[in-house]
């Protein structure tokens, strides 16, 4: 039985899960997910649950159900690729996992740029536990009170428009030291300006923050901007369970592989979602997205099926095509781009955009229980080689 072993059930470890149990046989292969949490998190909407909204839950023993799938509900805390063991813990026992095949998909957290002050006194939306206590904290407040969002991307500009929205009595700031939605075409910009100026929030760009307090942050020349509460939205990190491993990764700590998503250190581990470092079409580096996590993951899978069964690897487009941005829950933009990651003259603004979005989002979440989208199962086995690997290591 060769043993593959997929670390993080998000966007891209469920659906290739799914996908995997679908298409090889279960005679020749056990798979196994290891998740920190028993339901899957839609990691977008984590904002809106921060800002009040209840979500869904979504259990991932129902998405698995049938496909003989083992879920272990416990945290990876190391890997280590020459013994081919993933160490976990599910807070009272720890318990070591071996693998013939290891697919990382353990995703990204918040990026603290060693900035004093990040770990202690700052809430982000990274993670559901970390949105809850966002929540909890917004609620303790009554509507009084000064949020500060830090960051200038996607997710500093959901979390400060979703709050000003679900909380008016709030004093919402956004500081960035770039400039907010600068990468957007002008419709999408002008768009994007006339949502803060009506939900009240105010922009400070061109501001670097050296340190963060309980009581706000402060900026490169000196200012003090006070906050009842700083959210933490300045760009997400990976974990650096990678990097110890002894795979081979980029100075971000992203795990470096081949254009099939196959460590270029050890063609084992197959990498998918943020956690990967690999060029898009464009040359440019394919960024951490839901759209990314799963172009990454059909590229995966492919890999992962030909390289056991003796098929032929077919090739995923790793195209980006464009960023959208929720408003609150009534506005949105579909900011489409060229193919060097530029804004292109058309644009989707609007309650349009905010529907469109919501049925993208929709649709990620099916696919998790339909990664084969409808399409026979197949029953693929194993190649003669594989089986005698295992055979030999047991």
């Amino acid at each position: 039985m060769h043993r593959i072993v997929i670390l993080g059930a998000g966007y891209a470890g469920t659906f290739s899960a799914g996908f995997l149990a679908r298409q090889l046989h279960a005679e020749d292969f056990e798979i196994t997910v290891v998740n920190a949490e028993p339901d899957f998190v839609e990691r977008l909407r984590l904002h809106q649950l921060a800002a009040g909204q209840d979500l869904r839950r979504v259990p991932l023993a129902k998405i698995f159900a049938g496909t003989g799938i083992r879920l272990r509900e416990a945290r990876v805390t190391a890997v280590d690729v020459e013994d081919r063991t993933v160490t976990i813990t599910d807070g009272s026992a720890t318990d070591r996992l071996g693998y013939d095949t290891l697919l990382y998909s353990l995703g990204s957290t918040v990026a603290a740029h060693d900035i004093p002050g990040v770990a202690e006194h700052t809430y982000h939306v990274a993670a559901r536990p970390a949105a809850l206590r966002l929540r909890a904290k917004l609620n303790a407040l009554n509507g009084n009170g000064k949020i500060v969002v830090v960051g200038g991307n996607l997710t500093a500009i959901e979390a400060a428009t979703e709050i000003a929205e679900a909380h008016p009595g709030l004093r919402v700031d956004l500081i960035t030291s770039g400039e907010v939605g600068g990468w957007l075409g002008a419709k999408a910009r002008g768009h994007l300006l006339a949502a803060f100026e009506r939900f009240g929030i105010t922009i400070h760009e061109g501001a670097t923050v050296e340190h963060v307090e309980g009581t706000g942050v402060f900026v490169a020349d000196g200012t003090f901007h006070p906050a009842d509460a700083t959210v933490w939205a300045a760009g997400f990190a990976v974990h650096p369970i990678a990097a110890a491993s002894g795979l081979a990764v980029e100075p971000s700590g992203q795990i470096t592989v081949d254009r099939e998503m196959r460590s270029i250190s050890h063609p084992d581990v197959y990498v998918a979602g943020d956690s990967v470092f690999t060029l898009a079409e464009s040359g440019l580096p394919l960024p951490m997205s839901c759209a990314s996590a799963g172009f990454t993951a059909m590229q995966a899978t492919a890999a992962i099926i030909g390289d056991l069964t003796g098929r032929e690897v077919g090739r995923t487009s790793l195209g980006y095509f464009g960023n959208h941005i929720s408003l609150g829950r009534r506005d949105a933009i579909f900011q489409a781009v060229d193919g060097a990651a530029r804004a292109k003259s058309w644009v989707l603004r609007g309650r349009p955009a905010a529907r469109f979005k919501s049925t993208i989002l929709d649709l990620s979440v099916w696919s998790l229980s339909h990664p084969t989208f409808g399409k026979p199962r197949r029953h693929y086995r194993a190649a003669v080689g594989v089986r005698a690997h295992d055979v030999i290591a047991g």
